[in-house]
């Protein structure tokens, strides 16, 4: 255990070099603004997510506007590890909410756009009311955290808040776990090869 946790320490202090800030550095905001999504949206459109990307990434009668947003939408994903960080969407706490925010923003306003889309406009609509229905079912219409009224653009990133990831306990736990599995991987790599190689000798 000791090994994995300072396998994660240089893991987050690696990144966390890289990306010392949660905004790029220098975001010239020369791209396309992206309007704010509230926290009680971001709980009901991430779980629509997959559904709206398909259909984005289906559409054929696009522009490019609405292409970058797309993509923006994808980039902030991954950004945010694929949402696979516990609390990114629901924790107002988590150094990956600001990050989720701006893709689930990015996810809103491509489906918001497929509205105008003759082929997608039915599925589009048929999305947006299962997200009302949603909302209002699960009450949160109203919830709003301090991300609530930030806007993004799609010349700047929004990358976690690596420092901070060592004080919020859920992100902690599963990016230690995702170092314990690396360091179990490359051992079975090791012990793996080393007969191959003792046995070309």
């Amino acid at each position: 255990m000791a090994v994995v946790a300072i396998s994660a320490s240089l893991l987050f202090l690696a990144v966390g070099n890289a990306c010392a800030h949660g905004r790029s550095a220098g975001g010239s905001h020369a791209g396309i603004d992206i309007p704010e999504i509230s926290h009680g949206e971001m709980a009901v459109i991430s779980d629509y997510r997959s559904g709206i990307i398909d259909l984005a990434s289906g559409a054929v009668d696009t522009n490019e506007p609405f292409r970058r947003v797309l993509n923006y939408a994808e980039i902030q994903y991954s950004y945010c590890l694929w949402g696979r960080v516990p609390g990114s969407v629901a924790d107002e706490e988590s150094p990956f909410n600001e990050c989720a925010h701006a893709y689930l923003a990015a996810t809103k306003a491509v489906l918001m756009a497929m509205r105008e889309m003759p082929r997608e406009a039915d599925r589009a609509n048929e999305i947006i009311s299962a997200v009302d229905i949603d909302m209002v079912r699960r009450g949160l219409a109203l919830v709003t955290c301090r991300f609530s009224g930030e806007a993004f653009n799609t010349a700047d990133i929004i990358k976690p808040r690596w420092s901070r990831i060592p004080l919020h306990f859920a992100s902690m736990a599963s990016l230690t776990g995702l170092a314990a599995l690396f360091c179990l991987a490359v051992f079975a790599l090791r012990r793996f090869l080393r007969p191959r190689a003792q046995s070309s000798e």
